[in-house]
C-alpha cells in the first residue's frame, strides 16, 4: 500500500490538521515530515481544541502511529508539553515514535532565531523565533545534534562547541551568553522523559510499507514557504512541500500515492512577504473575524484576502497533486459576494503564471471573477450535490481552473462538518 500526503497549497493554516484527523481515522501511521514547532495544527472533537505543533495530528487515533519523522527539528521541551497534555486529556502517548534521525533545538537556537531577526531591523522575515532556522542551520554545518545521541547522552562535547561559538557571536552584540552547564542539566531532563518514543522510523516505515499497512504522511506549513520553492526569503527552514516527504521520512518516490492540498475557500498568510490577494480592507478584516484568523502558535492577526488560483495551480503543479480539500467553505459563504482570482494582469496582458519572484509579482495585478455567496448554513451538509448553487458555481470554477478535483469540502468547525466527494 502507497503512502497518502497531505500538504498545504498556500501560506499554511488551512486546516491540514482536520484532514489528516479524518484520513488517519483509518491509517495504521500518521507521519509529520519536516519543519518544527512554529507549524500549528489544530483539531476540534466533541468541542474540545486540541492545538498540535510537533506531534502528528493523528495521535489522538489511538489505533495509529504517529511518528516523528527524520526530517523535523525538534523542541524537547514543546513535545513534553504536549504529551502531557494529551495526558490530562485523557490520550496516552504510547503511540507516539520519533526518529532518532531528527534534530534537537536547544535554547541557543532560540536566542540566536531572535537576535537574526533584530539584525534585520525593517526587513524582517517574520520568524517565530522559535529556533527552527538556526537548528537546520547547525543541521547543514553539521554540528547539530540528533534526537538518537541526544536520549543516549552522547552530545555533551558537542553541545559545548556549539555553545562556545554561539557565545562568542553573543558576546559581539552584547547579547547574554549561554551557561552551558544550565543546558546540559535542562536538557538531560528532557532526554531521560524522551528517550522511550526514540526509534530509526525510516526501518519502522519500510517495514510499515512491506506489511501493507495504510501510512499518511503531513507536511507541515505550506507550498509557498518552501525554502526552495517558495516566496524566499519570506519562507520557512525547511521543504514542507512534496519532496520534503520523501526526504523527511526515507520514503522513495515510487511509494508515495495520493497528493491531496488542503486550502480554505479565501487566503491568508502570517508574516511579510508577496501577497497578490490580500485584502488590507473591511473585506479583509471581515474575512478574519469569521473565520478566527489567527496565528496557532504566534497569535498573531493573519493577513486575509481572495482565493488565488494561478498560485493554487502552481501548487498543484510543483507537488503533483491528485486532490484537493477545502476548508471553510462555510466562512466564506457568509459573505455577500466572493472573489476568485483567476489571473495576473501584467504589462496589459492577463495570464495564469506565477513566479515566486518579488519583482514580478509586485508589477501584477490580480483579475478577479465575482460569485454570489450567502450559502447559509451548510454545516450538516453531506453531499456536495446538497450544496446551495452558489456554493457549487464557487467550488465548480476552482476545479475548472485549477484542474484538480475537489476531494474534501469543510462546512464548519467540527470534526464531522465535511463533505467527502
Amino acid at each position: 500500500m502507497k503512502a497518502d500526503v497531505v500538504l498545504g497549497s498556500f501560506y499554511g493554516d488551512e486546516g491540514k490538521g482536520k484532514i489528516i484527523d479524518y484520513l488517519s481515522q483509518n491509517a495504521d501511521f500518521a507521519v509529520r515530515c519536516s519543519g518544527g514547532n512554529n507549524a500549528g495544527h489544530s483539531i476540534e472533537i466533541d468541542g474540545k481544541k486540541f492545538a498540535f505543533h510537533l506531534i502528528p495530528s493523528g495521535i489522538l487515533n489511538k489505533n495509529t502511529i504517529a511518528v516523528i519523522g527524520n526530517g523535523v527539528v525538534v523542541d524537547p521541551k514543546v513535545l513534553l508539553e504536549e504529551i502531557n497534555n494529551l495526558k490530562e486529556n485523557g490520550y496516552d502517548a504510547k503511540n507516539l515514535r520519533v526518529s532518532d534521525k531528527s534534530h534537537v533545538i536547544f535554547s541557543y537556537h532560540i536566542e540566536m532565531d531572535k537576535l537574526q531577526e533584530d539584525l534585520r531591523g525593517n526587513k524582517k522575515i517574520g520568524t517565530t523565533c522559535r529556533g527552527i532556522g538556526p537548528a537546520y542551520c547547525d543541521k547543514y554545518e553539521r554540528c547539530g545534534i540528533r534526537m538518537g545521541d541526544f536520549v543516549n547522552k552522547r552530545y555533551e562535547e558537542q553541545l559545548r562547541k556549539n555553545v562556545e561559538v554561539k557565545n562568542n557571536i553573543f558576546r559581539s552584540y552584547g547579547y547574554k551568553e549561554i551557561d552551558v552547564e544550565n543546558v546540559l542539566e535542562e536538557y538531560n531532563r528532557y532526554a531521560d522523559k524522551l528517550k522511550e518514543y526514540v526509534v530509526d522510523t525510516v526501518a519502522l516505515l519500510h517495514e510499515a510499507i512491506e506489511q501493507d499497512k495504510k501510512i499518511l504522511c503531513e507536511g507541515a506549513q505550506a507550498t509557498l514557504l518552501d525554502i526552495d520553492v517558495g516566496s524566499y526569503p519570506f519562507v520557512t527552514s525547511s521543504n514542507p512541500t512534496i519532496g520534503g516527504i520523501c526526504t523527511g521520512t526515507g520514503i522513495g518516490a515510487r511509494f508515495i500515492g495520493e497528493v491531496y492540498g488542503v486550502l480554505k475557500a479565501y487566503s491568508s498568510r502570517v508574516g511579510e512577504g508577496p501577497y497578490i490577494t490580500e485584502q488590507d480592507n473591511e473585506i479583509g478584516d471581515m474575512i478574519r473575524e469569521l473565520g478566527h484568523e489567527y496565528g496557532t502558535t504566534t497569535k498573531r492577526p493573519r493577513r486575509c484576502g481572495w482565493l488565488d488560483l494561478v498560485a493554487l495551480k502552481y501548487a498543484a503543479m510543483v507537488n503533483g497533486l491528485t486532490g484537493l480539500a477545502i476548508n471553510h467553505v462555510d466562512t466564506i459563504g457568509k459573505l455577500d459576494k466572493i472573489k476568485l482570482c483567476t489571473g495576473y494582469k501584467k504589462d496589459g496582458v492577463t495570464n495564469m503564471k506565477f513566479s515566486v519572484d518579488l519583482d514580478y509579482l509586485k508589477d501584477c495585478e490580480p483579475v478577479y471573477e465575482t460569485f454570489d455567496g450567502n450559502f447559509g448554513d451548510i454545516s450538516n451538509v453531506k453531499k456536495r450535490e446538497d450544496l446551495p448553487e452558489n456554493a457549487k458555481k464557487y467550488l465548480n470554477r476552482i476545479e475548472e481552473v485549477v484542474g484538480v478535483p475537489i476531494k474534501f469540502i469543510g462546512t464548519g468547525a467540527g470534526r464531522d462538518s465535511m463533505i467527502v466527494c
